[in-house]
């Protein structure tokens, strides 16, 4: 378990995770739509900041955020989703002409 034959070679990393104590101040994207990435060696990144409290169940937070990066690899995005059936713009988070009659 030891030595040479348990180092790997190579590694792909999927996305970043930034964690941030909450700053009140600061707005922060809790829907995911910004599409912020970080450089590391020269590839782009999908990256997320997560403010975090006392408390909070980081396990759980962290595994949502790594499984909707991976649906968005998929081609699925929730919050895109989410907004369209909102009838709102991905863009500004207005509503549109457009919606959805309930």
């Amino acid at each position: 378990i030891f030595g040479i034959g348990s180092i790997k070679s190579t590694e792909k990393i999927d996305m970043t995770i930034q964690m941030e104590p909450w700053d009140n101040t600061k707005v922060y994207d809790r829907m995911g739509m910004d599409g912020e990435t970080m450089e590391i060696l020269g590839i782009e990144v999908p990256t997320m900041t997560i403010p975090v409290k006392p408390g909070r169940n980081l396990a759980v937070i962290i595994e949502v955020a790594a499984m909707s990066n991976r649906q968005k690899k998929m081609g699925y995005n929730a919050a895109h989703e989410l907004m369209h059936k909102l009838g709102m713009s991905d863009e500004t988070g207005l509503p549109t002409d457009s919606g959805v009659d309930f």
